[in-house]
């Protein structure tokens, strides 16, 4: 007889501490969460309900679409039979739905229909990282995999057109890619990525071609680095946050730190936020840095000072993704997590939302306190020292 009960395998001391406490905390209801049937993996707003409703990458090998104000209301984008890695929203006027998979290869549905499109393949390894644009009135696909290469895609007809790789700096997996919107053209796409190595590299894209742009270098005025590099190993996520007439690029690391490079500065590092463990998700607004991870807190930065304001708790696996939602018809801000805990968890933007959070986490660490000094028929420490005392008279 077949089990897949963790408890009848052999476990280390630690696998075992790691599984209790997680089934301990699994039944938390912090965040509002919203159980999925299986890991999340990457997710993004629907571009039709971007205040409410998410596209989520499931390692069942689905997409769902789920909406946070009616969980019940799901819609379920079939069709890979491995865990689906990324998502995207893109095509002739952005009706079509992109997913890389496990399988090496990007799935599309009509995202009105669901209806399943044309399926890209030509990678040799996961597909881990999808984004839409346009060059010369070509609708573009790029996607990046663990094959260590970016291949970019014309969406309508389904033709390979080029094939991106770093000729000089060996390049690892890659982890996300993203468009720079404000350094792009009618005619030419400015591409960031990032990978399993500390390069973070910028491309140049046309119809007919590309280039690798080289950096200016910080340290020597004059001369040229061939990548941007300020983390120390992995990066897994690139976000662009466009404050005035400044761009930042925004950066997350398995060295634990989430980072701040400035465009006007040749992206150097502008600002670090050491959370602590690998943190694989970043989001950032006028007031706040939020970092997600490995250690499953979701903690929010003061951005003026650089100080941690709070770490809420609710995840009982990794962190995978933080997406933000903005307010319509006066509803407010708010921000997703995701993890491989199979839950989606909803947080408050503005700073009394965020008390209420962390007041409402204390109460059972209070209560358990409680409950050891005067519940349960247990001692306080006082009380435990003091019958010590009287047992070593007597």
């Amino acid at each position: 007889m077949q089990s897949s009960n963790a408890e009848h395998f052999f476990e280390t001391d630690a696998e075992q501490e790691k599984r209790q406490r997680r089934a301990a905390k699994a039944g938390n209801k912090y965040g509002n969460p919203i159980q999925l049937k299986s890991k999340i993996l990457a997710a993004v707003p629907d571009p039709r309900s971007p205040s409410s409703a998410l596209l989520v990458a499931e390692s069942a090998g689905a997409v769902r679409l789920v909406n946070l104000d009616n969980p019940d209301s799901t819609k379920v984008f079939r069709g890979p039979t491995a865990p689906v890695c990324c998502v995207a929203v893109g095509g002739p006027n952005s009706a079509t739905l992109f997913a890389g998979s496990w399988d090496k290869s990007i799935w599309s549905w009509d995202l009105a229909s669901g209806a399943p499109g044309r399926r890209y393949t030509g990678h040799t390894d996961f597909v881990k990282a999808v984004v839409c644009s346009k060059i010369g009135g070509k609708d573009i696909l790029i996607s990046g995999g663990a094959d260590k290469k970016i291949l970019v895609w014309d969406i309508v007809s389904g033709a390979r057109l080029h094939t991106l790789q770093d000729s000089v700096v060996n390049m690892l997996s890659i982890q996300d890619l993203v468009v720079d919107h404000a350094s792009s053209s009618e005619t030419e796409i400015c591409l960031i990525s990032a990978s399993s190595d500390p390069h973070i590299r910028r491309w140049k894209i046309w119809v007919d071609g590309w280039e690798q742009i080289a950096e200016p270098s910080p340290q020597a005025p004059g001369a040229e680095r061939h990548t941007i590099v300020e983390h120390e190993t992995t990066v897994y996520k690139l976000v662009l946050e466009h404050d005035g007439g400044e761009v930042n690029l925004w950066t997350s690391s398995g060295d634990g730190t989430a980072k701040c490079l400035s465009r006007l500065r040749n992206f150097t590092c502008e600002d670090s936020f050491h959370h602590g463990d690998h943190v694989r998700a970043v989001a950032v607004t006028d007031q706040w840095v939020i970092t997600a991870g490995r250690d499953e807190d979701v903690k929010f930065w003061d951005r003026a000072s650089g100080k941690l304001y709070c770490s809420l708790v609710g995840h009982y696996d990794e962190v995978t993704e933080l997406v933000m939602l903005r307010g319509t018809n006066g509803s407010s801000e708010r921000l997703c997590s995701l993890s491989i805990d199979g839950t989606i968890r909803t947080w408050p933007l503005e700073k009394s939302g965020l008390d209420a959070a962390v007041m409402e986490q204390e109460k059972p660490a209070e209560a358990e306190k409680e409950d050891d000094a005067g519940g349960n028929g247990l001692l306080s420490a006082e009380e435990e020292a003091e019958l010590a005392a009287l047992m070593e008279e007597d």
